[in-house]
């Protein structure tokens, strides 16, 4: 069946996705070709006629994974990329809740047409419209240089970020003829997608343009100074065989040559960059960001934005289990790595780590759980990466805003023989209802779709109230001084300061 919506700038034809519509490969602005490689997105064009809008567009330029655990990209991709999918139960004037999706990926990778991300189900369920964007990644997204910024955009970096703002506007001002409600808009995103959430949730340039967020795996700790984009920056020009970064002549580049200095650049950074490794990831550059996320957050820059933010259990296992650390873990070299994320400072540090794996071998003891140096190792860069960031927002955004929420997944997955545990990415299909697609990652049964159902409602009633709780799901809002977080299992259960000394150990560190 064919649908037909006409928008500012034309008419597109959709499909039937099951239960409800879906428009796909929607330009929500210009492609970022040519003269407009390294610059603010400009707003798409007018097109004559009605618009195909049943197949996906291509994906961001990206380094193709190898397969394995998590789903490769297989996609087309094109630097013509900035385009969004719309799936919604009807085009009429019910002004439904928005919920936008921004996919993760490590600022590098992914798009907004994984299986995993299908809206339908999630709008189908909740009679919500669900929107998925690309945007630009790695050096055409985030590479910064200060001669970037000429008029009229002031803009030397952030562009996959200046993307997703241009997505939420191409929402404010077009969702409404696909049954939205463009003044209620939740964004969502996990990881990279996370942190995403974060970073708009402390921009100036974000303001206004969301009611709700839900950071998942993700907060807002990963920004760069421009000094530690310089040193990225820097890299990519030796990549390059430069001393200097040429605006004119960046935008001359093939883009393959661009995906090779930036691989190049990846793994000369890896060993200078502590913690999650990113070469590149939002910029404080004093137009999308004047600070750190976290740090405007904190003094209030959201503070009329319902929030929901977790994590999984085990993050760091996924990590572990995608990329093998080389030689064998022992106490002194776990020390020792996780003084790394510390900071500079050599036996110092190195006995700071082992303070904090005493720490989570004796907490851990304490309820009964391994205390292998593997599992303690994976537990603190878990924490350090992801758990602790996210604490950190939510004490930050619950001084502003009673309707702050948090939760902690816990559902293991099956993959691997269960050793990844309740690992990073392990929650996306459960949120989409989309655990057909996934089901060696994520697991199948009545046990996964009772908790997919579970989810799916507590994610849905965010949208529609900014209150997660559900009548299966009683959920208590966050107060720093108990700290209540929904655990998501087999049996869901609200927990005051889960794993409290663990989380203590990183005071004054994160």
């Amino acid at each position: 069946m064919e649908a037909i919506v006409e928008t500012t700038n034309g008419k597109l034809a959709g499909a039937a996705d099951g239960d409800v519509l879906a428009f796909k490969g929607i330009p929500y602005a210009q492609p970022p070709v040519g003269d407009l490689r390294f610059r603010a997105p400009r707003p798409a064009v007018r097109w004559d006629g009605v618009r195909a809008a049943t197949a996906f567009s291509a994906t961001a330029p990206q380094i193709r994974a190898p397969g394995g655990i998590l789903p490769r990209q297989d996609e087309l991709q094109s630097e013509d990329c900035l385009y969004l999918n719309v799936w919604t139960p009807g085009l009429d004037d019910e002004r439904r809740p928005v919920m936008v999706w921004i996919h993760g990926g490590a600022f590098t990778g992914g798009s907004g047409s994984s299986a995993w991300y299908r809206g339908a189900a999630l709008a189908a369920r909740g009679i919500v419209v669900v929107v998925t964007i690309n945007y630009r990644l790695g050096a055409l997204g985030f590479l910064y240089e200060p001669f970037f910024a000429d008029e009229p955009d002031h803009a030397a970096s952030n562009f996959g970020m200046l993307d997703q703002v241009a997505a939420l506007d191409w929402v404010r001002s077009e969702i409404a003829h696909f049954g939205g409600d463009p003044d209620d808009v939740t964004i969502f995103g996990e990881s990279a997608g996370g942190m995403s959430v974060g970073a708009l949730m402390g921009s100036p340039l974000a303001a206004g343009r969301f009611a709700k967020a839900i950071p998942q795996s993700g907060a807002g700790h990963n920004a760069f100074t421009t000094h530690e984009a310089m040193a990225t920056a820097m890299a990519f020009a030796e990549a390059l065989g430069t001393e200097h970064l040429d605006p004119a002549a960046l935008r001359a580049l093939p883009v393959e040559r661009v995906l090779e200095a930036q691989q190049q650049t990846q793994l000369a950074m890896a060993q200078r960059i502590r913690g999650l490794g990113m070469p590149f990831q939002p910029v404080v550059d004093g137009h999308f960001l004047e600070t750190r996320p976290i740090d405007a957050i904190r003094a209030g820059s959201a503070a009329g934005v319902a929030t929901l933010i977790g994590t999984c259990a085990d993050e760091w296992k996924l990590f572990t289990a995608m990329a093998p650390a080389g030689g064998k873990l022992n106490e002194e070299t776990a020390a020792r790595q996780i003084g790394r994320l510390i900071g500079e400072g050599g036996d110092h540090n190195a006995e700071a780590g082992q303070r904090i794996l005493t720490t989570y071998r004796d907490a851990r003891a304490a309820r009964g759980e391994s205390v292998d140096v593997h599992e303690l190792f994976e537990a603190a860069l878990t924490d350090h990466g992801f758990r602790v960031p996210a604490d950190r927002l939510a004490e930050a955004q619950a001084a502003h805003q009673p309707q702050t929420f948090a939760y902690r997944f816990d559902w293991p997955s099956p993959a691997m023989d269960g050793r990844l545990g309740a690992c990073h990415a392990i929650e996306i299909p459960f949120v989409f209802g989309t655990i057909d697609t996934s089901k060696p990652f994520s697991g199948s049964g009545p046990d996964a779709d009772a908790l997919s159902a579970r989810v799916q409602d507590a994610w849905l009633s965010f949208a529609h109230t900014g209150d997660p709780g559900t009548a299966a799901l009683p959920w208590q809002s966050f107060q720093p001084a108990n700290r209540p977080t929904m655990i998501l299992d087999r049996e869901c259960r609200m927990e005051d300061a889960p794993r409290e000394p663990e989380r203590r150990a990183w005071d004054g560190i994160v």
